[in-house]
């Protein structure tokens, strides 16, 4: 049987929105004649692409590829329900026009993961059960909305320097929210560079909840030094922290059959912010689908 699963990228390989610096001259255009080019079926946003839904939708058209979903920057971690509900609403129509199953979630209340000279050790933590149940309350509620309004579901992406960044993070926000409401964005370079050294096991342990995949490979190197001189993230994106599949040390055979195996269907997103100076664009680009592309073709 043939796996059902669609091999998409993020245009932060062309240019990092965070960091304009990296790549920030290069247009829209460019990262989406290449990467439909290289054989990407489809594209997750980015700051440059249009901002409503039928524009959207015509712009991708023109280059043969769709929309796979889009970051939504949410603050429910501090913040009330209902003002994410309203905050929410342009967003999630965007990628309903455009057919999409899932957003991803990140959460930025209190994040650090934007703050170049904030080192990682100083992101914010949940420090009570209360402070967990609460947060899980407000994800489910917020999940249940998107469901219903939209139609799409929420992949929660544990992030470097936000609340949920380490393995034990994402256990404990898996046990305190409803599978039904929220899912699981599993991203494997901050799990690794979140503290799982076999990214492997820890999908293993949330498969039935994943609902979205990122594909990033990790240099180990650059993480330690990373952790040992205090960076902060995007000091660490800068000096090559993460880079695209079969650059670095994860193993994404074994990432992919976990998931065949697992019965996961949707997505595997190529995800690898880099400076496009030291890591061309294209090149790299590449590398990543045909590393995902050879392994899927195997599995299916």
């Amino acid at each position: 049987m043939t796996w059902n699963v669609r091999i998409g990228i993020n245009p932060i390989s062309w240019s990092n929105d965070d960091l304009p610096a990296l790549g920030g001259e290069t247009p829209l255009e460019t990262a989406l004649s290449e990467g439909a080019q290289i054989g990407y079926q489809g594209f997750e946003l980015g700051n440059k692409f249009p901002k409503d839904g039928p524009a959207l939708k015509a712009k991708l058209a023109e280059y043969g590829v769709v929309c796979v979903s889009g970051w939504y920057s949410g603050q429910l971690a501090e913040g009330p329900l209902d003002s994410e509900i309203d905050a929410c609403a342009a967003h999630m129509r965007k990628l309903q026009h455009n057919g999409c199953k899932v957003v991803v979630y990140g959460e930025v209340a209190g994040s650090i993961q934007g703050q170049i000279d904030t080192p990682l050790a100083r992101r914010p933590r949940f420090s009570t059960d209360a402070q967990w149940q609460a947060y899980a309350k407000r994800l489910n509620a917020f999940g249940e909305h998107l469901q219903a309004a939209y139609g799409i579901t929420l992949a929660y992406h544990h992030h470097m320097g936000a609340y949920v960044e380490a393995p034990a993070d994402i256990d404990r926000l898996m046990a305190e929210t409803d599978p039904a409401k929220v899912g699981l964005l599993f991203d494997t370079g901050h799990a690794f560079y979140g503290g799982a050294s076999d990214p492997v096991a820890l999908l293993k342990k949330h498969l039935a909840r994943v609902v979205h995949v990122h594909c990033k490979d990790v240099r180990p190197q650059v993480i330690a030094q990373a952790r040992n001189d205090g960076w902060s993230f995007l000091t660490g994106v800068i000096n090559g922290t993460f880079t695209v599949p079969g650059d670095g040390v994860i193993d994404f055979d074994a990432v992919l059959t976990t998931l065949r195996q697992g019965g996961y269907e949707g997505w595997l997103v190529v995800e690898a912010e880099q400076d496009p100076a030291v890591a061309p664009s294209y090149v790299y680009a590449k590398k990543g689908y045909e590393t995902l592309k050879r392994i899927v073709d195997r599995l299916s």
